[in-house]
């Protein structure tokens, strides 16, 4: 009987990044974690949102509020009681997915204020001609549409617009000036790698996006999941070269023989839950993906879980 194969078997290390998952949820309250900057967790958690989704807010009175989050009661019932005496003057959304948009709406009809973002769900790749499947949120619209370089002015805040497409086509950061922050949405996350589903999520534009950070100055990464990412360049860096290491795997799976998704996933990510397993097969979809449009790997007909791949030789 053949032993299966493994992910050590394939011979390729992995840089280790620098996971922190020691993190204490405290949900439906306002939590300062900086002299500007509040955070109230949504009790949203699961594989993707980990222990949920962290809603920013940014200055004192005069006040901008970064990923409302889910449609969730309880959350927007805190965020009311958090922002009570203040005023919202800016709504900003890093990207469309559900965990982190819908609670704009909502937020927008009890408070005035107005929503930024790039644009709506799939917003990049539609000018490409790139037809998204329906799994954001569809509903949300930008009153204000920010590109890269934009700079939202408030009362005592100041923001950069950093755009970063790849874990969805209109990912937006936001830098504030103050205290040399980046509010990096899903776009780097210290508990987790960052899940890329095409053909809105695309692993080229990831790999640029990630490249931005790695040569910006900034000084810490609030995540919308997790902690705080207190050395934000090296992780970005170790976070490139795991991606790159991710491909080797791939290759070498090819190199074997494997040639199908589910095939690679089984080995590649033998050590983690198989529950996981079918976001990774996302994820290797796009590094592939990302190896055929770079003349590295090749398949016949579309590119697909159940396309068969082969290697560049």
């Amino acid at each position: 009987m053949t032993t299966p194969l493994k992910a050590a078997d394939l011979n390729v290390v992995l840089p280790v990044l620098a996971v922190d998952r020691g993190y204490d949820p405290v949900y439906a309250k306002a939590v300062e974690i900086a002299p500007l900057i509040r955070r109230v967790l949504a009790r949203n958690p699961n594989h993707f949102t980990f222990h949920g989704t962290g809603t920013y807010i940014v200055g004192r009175g005069n006040v901008a509020v970064i990923d409302p989050g889910p449609l969730i009661d309880e959350h927007l019932d805190a965020l009311k009681t958090a922002l009570a005496g203040e005023t919202v003057t800016h709504i900003l959304v890093t990207h469309t997915h559900n965990d982190h948009s819908p609670a704009a709406a909502p937020l927008k009809a009890a408070t005035g204020a107005k929503t930024y973002g790039y644009g709506a769900h799939g917003a990049g790749k539609r000018e490409t001609g790139v037809a998204i499947e329906e799994g954001g949120d569809m509903d949300f619209h930008p009153d204000v549409t920010v590109g890269h370089g934009a700079v939202i002015v408030g009362d005592g805040w100041t923001i950069d617009c950093v755009y970063t497409p790849g874990h969805t086509s209109n990912h937006m950061c936001f830098a504030l000036r103050e205290v040399r922050a980046l509010f990096v949405g899903d776009h780097v996350m210290g508990w987790s790698t960052t899940v890329i589903v095409p053909p809105d999520g695309d692993m080229a534009q990831y790999f640029a996006s990630l490249e931005i950070l790695k040569n910006r100055t900034d000084h810490l990464y609030y995540p919308t999941h997790g902690n705080p990412i207190h050395t934000p360049q090296a992780f970005v860096s170790t976070l490139i070269e795991h991606r790159h290491a991710r491909e080797r795997q791939i290759a070498a799976c090819l190199t074997r023989g494997l040639s199908r998704i589910p095939d690679m996933v089984a080995v590649i990510y033998s050590e983690i839950d198989q529950r996981l397993h079918a976001a990774a097969a996302m994820s290797v979809l796009a590094h592939l993906q990302h190896m055929v449009a770079t003349g590295r790997a090749v398949c016949a007909g579309g590119s697909s879980a159940d396309t068969h791949y082969r290697l560049v030789t």
